[in-house]
């Protein structure tokens, strides 16, 4: 059998001990803490991984590496509809209304250097 390995919170592959079915219902203090000590452990049935226990501070990195991505983007649209909702951003969608295809390609240029 392979070893196992899964994602930690930092992204990186880690071997994760694993448990027969049997071996964690005859000795669940001992899953629970290689569990505490490992961030995770596997349990398999018939050398399949089936079920994962987690610690519960690799359960929480879980739920915050969920819920960060949307807080931070939703932060950001709000911020970029707030300027958008102002006269500096209505007068420059204009003036982009209003250029010619030279200009853009050259406001284009200048964005991208710098």
């Amino acid at each position: 059998m392979t070893a196992l390995t899964l994602r930690n919170a930092r992204g990186e592959d880690v071997p994760v001990a694993e448990f027969s079915a049997t071996e964690a219902k005859n000795s669940f203090g001992k899953v629970l803490d290689t569990a505490f000590s490992q961030g995770m452990v596997a349990i398999t049935k018939r050398d399949r991984p089936t079920a994962v226990v987690l610690s519960l501070d690799a359960y929480q990195a879980l739920l915050d590496a969920q819920a960060q991505p949307l807080d931070t983007l939703s932060h950001e649209f709000d911020a970029l509809l707030q300027r958008m909702q102002g006269p500096a951003a209505r007068d420059a969608m204009l003036d982009a209304f209003d250029a010619s295809p030279d200009e853009l390609g050259l406001a284009a240029v200048a964005a991208v250097k710098g």
